[in-house]
């Protein structure tokens, strides 16, 4: 069984169409449903860029048939969606990394470009500047693979060793000087915050599915 997905690129926005591949009469469902929605973008008269459309099967078996336009689709191992990169084994590691190297470069602008070395506000600029790339979305693609988790960790564990007075501090005690958390914890905190929305119905998702 696998799963596909298929990106398409619709005036300004991103469509996806998702279908489970049991046999042919779901991929046949897909096809019909990328005719629909290039049907009904030429309706409303809405650009439809073919070019920029893709598809991603999440299985071992790839289905190589499906077009927009009579464009064959291009197969691709991974793809960025609502700022997430999504592979076809649904590892998120290269997402990882992505965000991790973006966080430690604007981390390493905070200690180059702020002129102040009051430990309080280079600390705020990190939770505001840095800190919310290594949380955005983190209940999909939180990590458990150690390296992971050691990388994202990494980011604050080198940023508040450079803070003045701080370099010869454990990491848990600078932490708790600096009133902040172990990344890792505060992923949990936000995991069992999206539980406890799901089990109480506060979001449109199917608590059977889950638990």
């Amino acid at each position: 069984m696998n799963h596909y997905g298929v990106k398409v690129k619709l005036f300004a926005d991103d469509v996806k169409l998702y279908v489970k591949v049991i046999n042919d009469v779901a991929v046949d469902d897909l096809q019909r449903a990328l005719a629909a929605l290039v049907q009904w973008a030429e309706d409303w008269q809405l650009a439809l860029s073919v070019d920029k459309c893709c598809m991603l099967c999440i299985g071992k078996d790839v289905v190589n048939r499906f077009s927009i336009c009579d464009v064959p689709l291009p197969v691709v191992t991974f793809t960025r969606d609502l700022g997430i990169t999504a592979t076809q084994n649904l590892s998120f590691s290269q997402h990882i990394t992505g965000i991790v190297t973006k966080a430690h470069h604007r981390a390493n602008m905070i200690h180059r470009c702020f002129v102040s070395r009051n430990i309080n506000l280079l600390v705020r600029a990190f939770t505001v500047y840095v800190r919310p790339l290594l949380e955005y979305n983190c209940e999909i693609w939180s990590p458990h693979l150690k390296q992971d988790i050691n990388a994202i960790e990494q980011v604050q564990r080198r940023f508040t060793k450079r803070l003045q007075g701080f370099r010869d501090l454990p990491y848990t005690k600078r932490l708790r000087l600096l009133n902040l958390q172990l990344l890792e914890v505060r992923r949990l905190h936000f995991d069992l915050i999206l539980c406890y929305k799901i089990v109480f119905g506060l979001m449109s998702i199917n608590v059977a599915d889950f638990f």
